[in-house]
């Protein structure tokens, strides 16, 4: 199957009461798991690819001739989107011209009125191409490829202007932090989320930051409008755990333990065992 806008799979998660999943990757280990796992689950699936990962990868251009070449390869049926992930203006046309089937433009740290300037010449662009598209209003909390943010909560009328422009889906700050969740984090304004929910109704919400969110909290937020769920530092947090073990253990002094096919296969399998997980939370799974 080839990459698909995500547009479709998100209106049929707002419409189903689950969210789907977008996982972001780092390498081939990572898109080969994913995908095996989306598979296996008969669920659709977001890859997520930032812009420090897809310079890591040598180019947006390399990242999508692989994902694509291991659908094909793979045999992956289910839909899948290949995503930018907090794309800056420059980013964005990047991966289009890549092929990319879907991209976010992050215009949450800008004024507002270039906000929407900004993204509505991308919805032009994203509509006649086929593409997806995600804007953001309220900058995440966390780090993210060396951005920080505190978490801030969207206003819903800036969320509203940026609604109202077309484009596909959109990440609202409601008090959400990437990487790790501190102590004393007071958990997401549900408030917040209702009142952007109102303000544009029938738009598929982004949640970033979704590792060690409360399951009960992806719960309720999937009820308000939630249908798309980042997912990347706890797959990172896995697969790290893993592959200590396996070197803790000295199996890469075993034989040929340190072939980096056997050395990198308990993490990946981690990573898959993270993403099903998170599947089953979201209730994408079956739903392909």
């Amino acid at each position: 199957m080839a990459l698909v806008s995500a547009k479709e799979m998100l209106e049929k998660a707002r419409d189903g009461k689950y969210a789907v999943g977008q996982f972001n990757i780092n390498n081939l280990e990572w898109t080969k798991s994913i995908l095996q796992t989306a598979e296996e689950l008969k669920s659709p699936v977001i890859l997520g690819v930032s812009e420090g990962a897809g310079k890591y990868m040598a180019g947006f251009k390399t990242v999508a001739n692989m994902v694509k070449g291991m659908i094909e390869c793979l045999e992956i049926t289910v839909p899948v989107a290949l995503h930018l992930d907090h794309g800056t203006y420059e980013g964005c046309y990047k991966c289009i011209d890549a092929g990319f089937s879907s991209i976010m433009f992050d215009g949450s740290k800008l004024p507002i009125e270039e906000n929407v300037a900004k993204t509505k010449e991308l919805v032009g662009v994203c509509n006649k191409l086929g593409l997806s598209l995600e804007a953001e209003v309220g900058a995440i909390g966390g780090e993210e490829d060396g951005v920080i943010g505190r978490g801030e909560c969207a206003d819903p009328d800036e969320c509203k202007k940026i609604a109202d422009l077309g484009v596909d889906m959109l990440a609202a700050g409601i008090g959400n932090i990437h990487g790790k969740y501190p102590a004393d984090w007071p958990g997401l304004s549900f408030d917040t989320l209702a009142a952007v929910k109102k303000k544009v109704g029938k738009m598929p919400l982004v949640l970033h930051g979704g590792t060690g969110i409360p399951t009960d909290m992806i719960k309720k937020a999937i009820s308000l409008g939630v249908a798309k769920i980042n997912v990347n530092t706890e797959c990172q947090l896995a697969f790290t755990a893993a592959t200590r073990k396996y070197i803790e253990e000295g199996k890469d002094l075993v034989g040929k333990g340190f072939d980096p096919r056997k050395l990198l296969a308990p993490g990946t399998q981690a990573i898959k065992d993270t993403v099903k997980e998170k599947m089953e939370i979201f209730g994408s799974v079956g739903k392909a």
